[in-house]
């Protein structure tokens, strides 16, 4: 009965007074209907409403996001805006184009309105997305100095360029404001283009035209942030087509003039260098973005195409014909020399043969003591006599490479990057594999001199795999900590924020994990995680744990690297050596078995792009696997060593008339049951013979390594390409890439010396056995690791190569060694590394040093470089022409 009569009087009082007496519940609909009263400044009505209601003051309504505060302060209703700030009204509220009440009370001249609002502490340093304060317009309306300057002569239109406050610039502008620096010289469009608004510079262009070529010449100034620049241009190029084709325009014309002062061998080469990749970086990014840019591909420079687009490109064409010039030059400068070189080999050896008065050459026999020294000094006058003229000219022709290889090297980067922004990604531009391939010679020649030139600018080696051929064999030989720079460098350069990788994830992003079940909630999480972000950083989270943070990080990679090989998921079996792990041919037993393998690639990518090292070892064949080099014979040790040792019996006998009569198939047991699988079309048929054993041998072998665990391989490598390019990861060769998923160890010289064993007659305190260990004491930690990977074949083995273990040791012995044929000591330091190889394995752990009793421990080391180089790049030597070791060989010559 009470809320009846409650009910009735309600409405009775809403009849008498024409509208309602009680506000909605909904914020949404309570505002709209005190509005109206507010812009009436029905505040009694208003207070009303208000007394009995949970409404929210500050609520925020419309399309510009006001509140009823604005709306009180724009219309002038001034006891509603009592009314509202006694409720609690925020007076710096701000709605979506900055403006606080004040903005409005001030802009719509409501003085009463501002006077209340400054009582109630309205902030009149806020500005609006303007710029403006809520006394700026007041002041311009008044007539105020819109040039007048502060102590460090900055202007109003300077302090709004600053701001990038584009709209306030135009009224400043229109107003008649004067385009002034301050008393640095810094102008507005130096600090627009420093906070890259390009909204702010285009105004000033509209009224300034001039300033457009300022903007351009700004691109040479390298104390610009390069990110600002693009993000003006870019806008400015939005503008229209027009507009669009000027920009690129007078870039390539600014480029082109900066690639002639490069080329000039007066000027400052870093500064050149820099303003010029610069400027065609720009160039090219602001081709690609263009106003309604073709997304068809279409190389519109280089096709043929005379479109307006691909006219830009016209004004570096004379820059790409001096380059191509230059070229050619060298080139011919480098015929020259190469025959005047072969003219002084023919001297040398003709005068060596009548030195030994017609007898044939002896087999070589090193030197004894003191015998560098006289090397160092020569031994004659009459050589440099004879032939000086001819080196001298092959002098100046080295002078010239070495002053202009990195002048070249930069420009060919330049064009590179002007042929790849006019075509699809993926693809080289046609005309640039045309180019390489003219300039082959020279483009080696400089990389030969100079190495560091394919880090520095011969980055298009990493997207061109028809053009990483040529140059392979030159990267791998370079250091592994240059290659791995290299690495990282260009893994990263397409992430934001590329030089902070562990970056601040959102909590969206954060992997949650079950720490009982690690492995496959890790699998499932990251499969349907964001790959792009993993790339950027990773948080994880175990469920139910507070924990986060790179320790987190790294307990869960270390977690999984042993889950990985837990016999439970059958993925992976030990070799056997007991120490390295191999692909499990029979993994299907699991039926999820190639997603887990998906995932170990993911997990050992994501470990790889973020630097955390992995507790596990994998054989040298699958390390072969994820870099796409093809397996040999030798890597069967490590699932069946007495196959191996079979395999290569039939490689080191003649095999002709022992009746074996082995067929190009084998018998492979197949879900219990022994079936007879061909090595190739037809094998079943084909005999094993004395002259095609190699190709069977390699055929079993990637039968037993390869073809028995293809779709394992093929798994992996799909999660791992996910995160690490394959064009990235083939800088390096098996060893190295254990070295980047598993660390370099510290390794301990003195626990490596008790740990060795010696035979042949060999003791401790033989000399050569105490150069040896100076040798190894004296090299650098990588060069050790190299040396432990090559006598042990793993890494893991190090663990066991502690005092008191008799498991793993190091065996050093003398093998004998044909010197009849040898003729230069190089000769002779290849044949014994070759020997050497063949020593090397990973169920073997030997160094057959093979060197006599020489008397000098470099020459010791020459050797055990030799053989360690030659057993990963046996093209080093064709490359690396002046060594140490050689210039002593043309001595001896």
């Amino acid at each position: 009965m009470e809320r009846a009569m409650e009910q009735l009087n309600r409405l009775t009082r809403s009849l008498r007074r024409a509208r309602t007496v009680e506000l909605p519940d909904d914020n949404e609909t309570a505002v709209y209907t005190l509005m109206p009263m507010v812009m009436a400044d029905q505040h009694r009505s208003v207070s009303e409403l208000l007394s009995n209601s949970k409404f929210d003051v500050n609520y925020a309504f419309g399309r510009v996001k006001r509140s009823l505060l604005h709306i009180a302060a724009n219309c002038g209703s001034v006891e509603c805006l009592v009314l509202l700030l006694k409720k609690g009204a925020n007076p710096n509220y701000q709605d979506i184009s900055g403006c606080t009440p004040l903005h409005l009370a001030a802009r719509n001249g409501q003085k009463k309105c501002m006077s209340k609002l400054l009582e109630y502490s309205a902030d009149v340093n806020i500005c609006n997305n303007e710029g403006l304060t809520a006394t700026v317009q007041c002041l311009l309306d008044s007539g105020a100095d819109i040039n007048r300057p502060n102590v460090s002569g900055a202007t109003p239109l300077y302090f709004a360029c600053s701001h990038g406050q584009r709209d306030t610039a135009q009224i400043l502008l229109l107003r008649g404001a004067k385009y002034l620096s301050d008393k640095n010289g810094v102008t507005p469009l130096d600090l627009c283009v420093q906070g890259g608004y390009g909204e702010t510079c285009e105004v000033l262009i509209q009224y300034h035209p001039r300033l457009f070529q300022t903007i351009i010449q700004m691109t040479q100034n390298e104390d610009l942030r390069e990110n600002m620049l693009r993000q003006v241009l870019e806008h400015l190029s939005q503008q229209s087509e027009s507009q669009y084709l000027k920009i690129l325009t007078s870039l390539a014309e600014v480029a082109t003039t900066n690639g002639h002062k490069l080329l000039s061998l007066s000027s400052n080469y870093d500064a050149q260098m820099k303003s010029l990749l610069r400027i065609v970086r720009i160039f090219c990014h602001v081709f690609r973005i263009g106003p309604s840019s073709p997304s068809n591909g279409i190389d519109l420079g280089y096709n043929g195409n005379k479109t307006p687009r691909s006219q830009v490109f016209k004004p570096l064409e004379l820059l790409w014909h001096s380059l191509d010039e230059w070229l050619v030059l060298i080139a011919t400068e480098l015929m020259k020399n190469k025959k005047d070189s072969t003219d002084i080999t023919s001297i040398l050896l003709k005068q060596k043969g009548q030195d030994q008065d017609g007898t044939s050459i002896p087999p070589f026999e090193p030197p004894g003591p003191g015998s560098y020294e006289n090397l160092s000094t020569g031994t004659g006058e009459s050589k440099p006599d004879a032939l000086g003229g001819k080196q001298e000219a092959s002098a100046d022709c080295q002078d010239v490479i070495s002053m202009t290889a990195n002048r070249l090297s930069a420009v060919i980067q330049a064009f590179y990057m002007c042929c790849s922004c006019q075509m699809p990604p993926g693809m080289t531009s046609p005309r640039f594999i045309e180019f390489v391939c003219k300039h082959d010679e020279v483009l080696k020649c400089f990389v030969n001199r100079n190495p560091k030139i394919i880090f520095d600018h011969f980055h298009f080696l990493l997207e061109c795999p028809e053009l990483m051929s040529r140059f392979m064999h030159i990267i791998k030989a370079q250091p592994f900590k240059d290659r791995c720079e290299w690495f990282y460098e260009h893994l990263h350069s397409g992430q934001p924020d590329s030089d902070m990788v562990h970056r601040p994830v959102n909590e969206n992003d954060i992997l949650l994990v079950h720490r009982d079940s690690i492995f496959r909630s890790s699998c499932e999480v990251v499969s349907r995680a964001n790959c792009a972000k993993l790339k950027q950083g990773i948080a994880v989270r175990f469920h139910g744990e507070e924990g986060m943070g790179q320790g987190v990080v790294r307990e869960w990679f270390d977690i999984l690297s042993n889950e990985i090989v837990n016999p439970d998921y059958a993925l992976f079996t030990q070799s056997a050596d007991g120490t390295t792990f191999q692909p499990n041919s029979n993994s299907y037993v699991n039926p999820d078995h190639l997603n887990y393998f998906r995932f170990a690639g993911q997990i050992l990518g994501l470990a790889l792009n973020h630097r955390q090292l992995v507790n596990i070892y994998f054989t040298r064949s699958f390390y072969k696997h994820i870099l796409g080099i093809p397996v040999n014979y030798q890597d069967v040790a490590s699932i069946d060593p007495e196959y191996a040792k079979n395999l290569q019996w039939i490689l080191d006998n003649d095999i002709s008339d022992l009746g074996l009569e082995l067929t190009f198939s084998v018998e492979t047991d197949v879900f219990g049951a022994m079936e007879e699988v061909p090595l190739k079309p037809g094998g079943g048929s084909i005999l094993v013979t004395q002259n095609n054993k190699a190709e069977y041998v390699q055929l079993v072998t990637e039968l037993r390594m390869t073809r028995a665990i293809q779709p394992q391989i093929n798994a992996f490598l799909q999660g791992f390409h996910m995160f690490i390019p394959p064009s990235l990861i083939q800088l390096f060769d098996e060893y190295e890439l254990e070295l980047l998923l598993s660390g370099m160890p510290e390794i301990d010289v003195s626990d490596w010396i008790r740990n060795t064993e010696y035979t042949s007659g060999y003791e401790r305190e033989d000399p050569v056995i105490q150069w040896f260990w100076e040798v190894v004491e004296d090299i650098t930690p990588e060069e050790r690791v190299l040396l432990l990977q090559f006598v042990t074949g793993s890494l893991l083995r190090y663990e066991l190569l502690v005092p008191g273990s008799h498991m793993v040791d190091l065996l050093i012995s003398w093998v004998e060694v044909d010197c009849r044929t040898l003729q230069l000591l190089l000769c002779h330091i290849l044949q014994i590394s070759y020997q050497l190889q063949a020593h090397a394995s990973t169920c073997s752990s030997y160094l057959n040093t093979q060197v006599k009793k020489y008397s000098r421990t470099d020459f010791l080391w020459h050797y055990i470089v030799a053989a360690m180089v030659t057993q990963w790049r046996k093209e080093v030597w064709e490359i690396h022409r002046i060594t140490d070791v050689q210039l002593r060989v043309a001595e001896i010559i």
